[in-house]
């Protein structure tokens, strides 16, 4: 299986995980401040600013472009609950 990189850059910790994970099941375990209310992709509680390694994350969904939308994030924003790791390095932080 495939692993990346996943660096929480407010908190400075790097962890390995298997691609598939989904950004906020990670946050959670490390205790980033990437917050979150519904963890379905509705309150937009849990956008973060992804820093580096976009082209590693899976394609936002219909549901989060409209909320990506909604709340006036740049692209280089996204939903912690809907993001998926696909592989290589990714360097996140809360929004």
């Amino acid at each position: 299986m495939a692993k990346a990189q996943l660096t929480f850059a407010d908190i400075g910790i790097t962890v390995t995980v298997p691609a598939g994970s989904r950004v906020i099941e990670i946050s959670d375990k490390v205790n980033s401040n990437i917050i979150y209310g519904c963890r379905e992709g509705d309150c937009a509680t849990c956008l973060m600013k992804v820093m580096e390694g976009m082209e590693h994350l899976s394609e936002p969904s219909v549901l989060e472009s409209r909320l990506l939308k909604e709340h006036y994030a740049g692209a280089d924003f996204r939903l912690a609950c809907q993001a998926q790791v696909l592989g290589g390095e990714i360097v996140v932080r809360p929004a």
